[in-house]
C-alpha cells in the first residue's frame, strides 16, 4: 500500500524530498560549476538593456530635461509614470515576506526569498527617476534635512519630500529584512563551498553564524520585529506616493480614493510580477517540488482579488466624475474615455479589468502558459494605468489655451528600457550567487509536517 503524504508536505516540497536533498538542490544552483545557458542569455540581455541608463542619463545631464517629451501642460511624463510603476512592483515582496509571515502562512516559504529580492531591485530602478527628474542630480541632497549656512530647509509640505523619506525607509527596512533572512543560508553556503575564496566571501556575509540556540533566538526576534515594521510600510509607502497626485487640485488627481486605490494596484502589479518571474524560474531550474501548483494558485487568487479592487477603483472614478456635478471632473472622465488617449484607457480596462477575470477558472489558474501571459498583460496594464493617470489629467486641465499633447521621446524610452535591463540583470545575478529559496525554512516545514503526520 502506498504511503500517504500529509498535504502540507506535498504542497511545500513534494513527497520525495528530505532535508539533505533540499540543501543540495538549492545550494548546487549557486555552488555548481556551470550556470545553465538561459542564465547567460538573461544576463547578456539585461546588461545590453541596462546600458540605456548610462546613455540616457549622460545625455540628460548634458542637455537637460528638454530631451524628454515634457512640455508646458505635461510637466510630469515617463519619469513619474515609471517611478510609480516600479514602486508598485516592489510591494509584493514585502507583502509575501512580512504580512504572510505574521499570519503564519507556510506557503510563502518557497517564494519569499526571490520576492524580497524583486522588491529591492524594483525600488533601485524606481529611485533613478526622481533623481534624474530634478534635472540636476548632483543637487538631489537638497531634499534631505541638512543644516546649511543659508538656513534653507526642504519644503516639508511637499509630497515629493515625503516620497524621499517614505521610499528610503521602505528600501532600508526591506534590505534589512531580506538580509536577515539570508544569514542562516549564507552560513550553509559557507560550509558547503568548495574553494577557500568562496568560503571566505560567504563567511563574511554570514556574520559568524554557527546555528547556536542563542543565534536562533536573536534571529527569530529580529526577523519578527522587522516583519512588524515592514507591514505598515506596505500601506504607507504607496499611500505617500499617491499623495503626489491626491494633494493637488488637478481634476483626476484630487481624490480621496487614491491612497487605497494605489495600495491595491501596487499589490496587484507586484503579484503579477512575482508570477512573471516564478513561472520561468520554476521551469528552467526544475523547482516543481518547491514551487508547487499550490503556490501558483494562491498567487493567482491574490492577483484576482486585488485586480477586482483595482477594477472597482476604475468604476468608482467614473461614478465620482458623474456624481460630483463638477464640469472639470466630468470633462476629465469623458476625455479619458473618448479623448486623444482613448486607446490607452480602453487597453488599460482590457488588461486590468477584463483579462484577470479568467482567473476565476481553476483550469486557467493551473495552466502555466496562460497564467504567464496573463501576468504579462497585467504588468502592461498597470503601466498604462499610470500613464492614463498622469498624462490624461495634465494635458487638458482648466485652461483650454494651455492644452497640449504628450509624446515620449527616444530618451524617455531608452531610459525606461534601461531600468528593465537593470532589473533583469540584478535578478539573474541574484539567482546565481544567492540561494533563491530559504533552505532552513524549507527544512523547518518538513519537520513540522512530519510532526503533524506522527501526531
Amino acid at each position: 500500500m502506498a504511503t500517504q503524504v500529509h498535504p502540507l508536505e506535498d504542497a511545500v516540497i513534494g513527497p520525495n524530498q528530505n532535508n539533505t536533498t533540499i540543501t543540495e538542490k538549492i545550494s548546487d544552483i549557486v555552488l555548481g560549476k556551470d550556470a545553465p545557458l538561459f542564465w547567460y542569455i538573461g544576463v547578456l540581455a539585461g546588461l545590453s538593456l541596462a546600458g540605456g541608463i548610462a546613455h540616457g542619463a549622460a545625455w540628460l545631464v548634458l542637455k537637460g530635461t528638454g530631451v524628454w517629451g515634457l512640455n508646458i501642460p505635461v510637466g510630469w511624463g515617463f519619469a513619474i509614470i515609471n517611478f510609480v510603476w516600479w514602486i508598485g512592483i516592489g510591494h509584493a515582496g514585502t507583502l509575501i515576506s512580512a504580512i504572510l509571515l505574521l499570519f503564519r502562512q507556510d506557503w510563502r516559504t518557497s517564494i519569499n526569498r526571490f520576492a524580497e529580492a524583486m522588491t529591492l531591485f524594483a525600488v533601485s530602478c524606481a529611485g533613478l527617476f526622481p533623481l534624474l527628474h530634478v534635472g540636476r542630480p548632483w543637487l538631489a541632497f537638497w531634499l534631505m534635512p541638512y543644516q546649511n549656512t543659508m538656513n534653507v530647509w526642504p519644503q516639508f509640505r511637499s509630497p515629493l519630500v515625503w516620497d524621499v523619506f517614505a521610499v528610503t525607509t521602505y528600501a532600508t527596512v526591506s534590505a534589512l529584512f531580506w538580509y536577515t533572512g539570508l544569514v542562516p543560508d549564507l552560513a550553509t553556503m559557507r560550509d558547503r563551498a568548495k574553494t577557500k575564496v568562496v568560503r571566505r566571501i560567504y563567511g563574511i556575509f554570514a556574520l559568524g553564524w554557527r546555528g547556536s540556540a542563542r543565534h536562533w533566538e536573536r534571529y527569530e526576534s529580529v526577523y519578527l520585529i522587522l516583519a512588524g515594521i515592514s507591514t505598515p510600510l506596505v500601506v504607507s509607502v504607496h499611500t505617500v506616493v499617491s499623495f503626489d497626485f491626491a494633494v493637488s487640485v488637478i481634476p483626476g488627481w484630487h481624490a480621496t480614493l487614491f491612497p487605497p486605490y494605489f495600495v491595491a494596484g501596487a499589490i496587484y502589479s507586484g503579484f503579477a510580477m512575482v508570477l512573471t518571474l516564478a513561472i520561468p524560474v520554476r521551469h528552467f531550474y526544475k523547482l516543481h517540488d518547491f514551487i508547487t501548483m499550490r503556490h501558483i494558485e494562491n498567487m493567482a487568487k491574490i492577483t484576482l482579488a486585488t485586480g477586482l479592487v483595482v477594477f472597482y477603483g476604475y468604476m468608482t472614478e467614473l461614478f465620482f466624475g458623474w456624481y460630483s456635478a463638477n464640469e472639470y471632473e466630468q470633462y476629465m472622465v469623458m476625455n479619458r474615455i473618448s479623448g486623444p488617449y482613448w486607446y490607452m484607457y480602453w487597453t488599460l480596462i482590457f488588461c486590468n479589468g477584463l483579462t484577470p477575470q479568467l482567473l476565476w477558472f481553476r483550469k486557467i489558474r493551473r495552466n502555466l502558459v496562460l497564467l504567464f501571459v496573463i501576468s504579462l498583460v497585467v504588468n502592461v496594464g498597470m503601466w498604462l494605468e499610470r500613464f492614463v493617470i498622469v498624462v490624461t489629467s495634465l494635458h487638458r486641465d482648466f485652461l483650454p489655451s494651455s492644452w497640449g499633447m504628450y509624446f515620449p521621446t527616444f530618451w524617455d524610452i531608452i531610459l525606461y528600457l534601461g531600468t528593465i535591463g537593470q532589473f533583469v540583470l540584478l535578478f539573474f545575478l541574484f539567482l546565481r550567487f544567492v540561494p533563491m529559496i530559504a533552505m532552513f525554512e524549507m527544512k523547518h516545514l518538513v519537520h513540522k509536517s512530519e510532526q503533524v503526520k506522527q501526531g
